[in-house]
């Protein structure tokens, strides 16, 4: 009797081992095995496991199932002793399911990658079909899970697109709303731009009523100012005719008193003659002045008044501040960094503050005039240590009140008839100290003269 039954389980063994998997195991089987293996991997010793898995025999079930999962399902398909001792590892872990197996009827009940992943490491007979047939169930099962992903993307899809539609259909009736909201308001526009046209219209007949007017008045005047001309030649002749009949009564009255001339041209020269020994009594030189040099002429090596006009000075001339500096008691109001940024803008304000004092000293020395320098009290980080060189007045402005407006206040503060310049090139400070009788030069032009030394 028990050689019957060892008889029909080497039978049973060589028909398992004849039979051959003609396909890649499926992935959901391969997982599985990997952990039976990976199960049954700790209770082996290292000499039982095969040589390409002794270096994980101290890992972790989960260490081992990530690092060793290619390794160990290679071993198992390979090495078929190491395949038995996993085998039997899982007979007693897993007894009834192995059972069911070798009985060649696997529980119902059982997951199809578990009886496919027990039967692939068991290989009882007709293990291949056993394992084929879970791997249809799972492409079946994945085929069906793709199904239902796809109806319920098709159906979010839908979803989405009702979705869509709806904000489309309230977008569209927002937009109509807001065109005929544009429409009404372009009406409205072109209506006002009627209106103003029409103003326009009417501004500009009314521009050329006034130009109309202003040339009659420009015409009225011309001709009350050549009858002004006309006027005053008359007045002018009449005053000729006057002076001629004065001279011709002087001369009358002059041949009348002939007797009483020769008693003043006697008493003249005792005066004259009394001059001159007083004249030699003190020792007074010889008169050098002779009526005739009061006469205005032109004498040989002097300039016309044409020869002057030739020289006239250029506007940006820096001759021009010579002369102004020139004038009696003449005041320099230097507004400091418009010159400065002008002439040298790329060095630091304290040493744009040096230079331009050092010159302002010696353009005060070689004129003697006054000289004042202004800087803007809001460039500066902290309080300034400078010493004033001699010469020159140096004022930065206090806190809320600029450079220009301290300028300003120099200006006004001189008295009326005294010759101030202001260098400035802001045209705003110039036009304000032009009409309070300062002259404005531009920072160019005291930069050239300070150039020339």
């Amino acid at each position: 009797m028990v050689e019957s039954t060892g008889g029909e389980a080497g039978s049973a063994e060589e028909a398992a081992a004849a039979e051959v998997l003609d396909r890649p195991l499926p992935e959901g089987v391969r997982r599985r095995v990997v952990q039976i293996v990976s199960d049954g991997f700790g209770g082996l010793t290292v000499g039982e496991l095969p040589p390409q898995l002794r270096q994980y025999a101290r890992f972790t079930p989960t260490r081992r199932m990530k690092f060793a999962g290619n390794a160990m399902a290679a071993a198992v398909e390979s090495e078929t002793l190491f395949r038995q001792r996993i085998a039997e590892r899982f007979r007693e872990a897993q007894p009834e399911l192995c059972g069911a197996l070798d009985a060649g009827s696997p529980p119902p009940a059982a997951d199809p990658l578990d009886v496919a992943a027990a039967a692939y490491v068991l290989r009882p007979v007709g293990w291949v079909k056993l394992v084929a047939a879970a791997g249809e169930e799972a492409q079946r099962a994945d085929a069906e899970r793709v199904d239902e992903e796809t109806r319920a993307e098709l159906q979010s899809l839908r979803d989405r697109l009702a979705e869509a539609q709806a904000h489309t259909k309230a977008e569209t009736e927002r937009l109509r709303a807001e065109l005929d909201t544009a429409k009404r308001e372009g009406d409205a526009v072109h209506r006002k731009l009627r209106a103003a046209l029409s103003d326009v219209k009417r501004g500009e007949a009314a521009v050329r009523k006034a130009q109309a007017e202003a040339e009659a008045v420009r015409s009225e005047g011309q001709a009350q100012v050549s009858a002004a001309e006309s006027e005053t030649r008359r007045v002018k002749a009449r005053l000729g005719e006057a002076e001629a009949a004065l001279e011709a009564s002087r001369r009358a009255a002059r041949e009348g008193r002939s007797v009483e001339d020769m008693r003043v041209r006697l008493l003249l020269d005792t005066v004259l003659e009394a001059a001159q020994g007083l004249r030699r009594e003190l020792a007074l030189p010889p008169v050098s002045a002779r009526p005739a040099d009061s006469v205005d002429a032109v004498e040989p090596g002097r300039m016309t008044p044409k020869d002057i006009a030739a020289r006239a000075l250029h506007e940006h001339d820096p001759a021009i501040l010579d002369q102004l500096l020139a004038l009696p008691q003449a005041h320099l109001v230097v507004d400091g960094y418009n010159v400065t940024k002008t002439g040298y803008p790329t060095m630091p304000l304290e040493k744009q503050r040096l230079r331009l004092l050092g010159s302002l000293s010696q353009l005060a020395a070689q004129t003697g005039a006054e000289v004042t320098c202004v800087f803007d009290g809001a460039e500066l980080a902290a309080p300034v240590l400078l010493a004033p060189p001699r010469g020159v007045r140096v004022l930065f402005s206090k806190a809320g009140v600029t450079a220009d407006e301290l300028i300003r206040q120099l200006v006004r503060a001189e008295p009326s008839g005294r010759p101030v310049i202001v260098v400035s090139t802001d045209r705003e400070v110039a036009d304000g100290i032009a009409k309070a009788g300062a002259r404005p030069v531009a920072s160019v032009m005291l930069l050239k003269r300070l150039s020339r030394g």
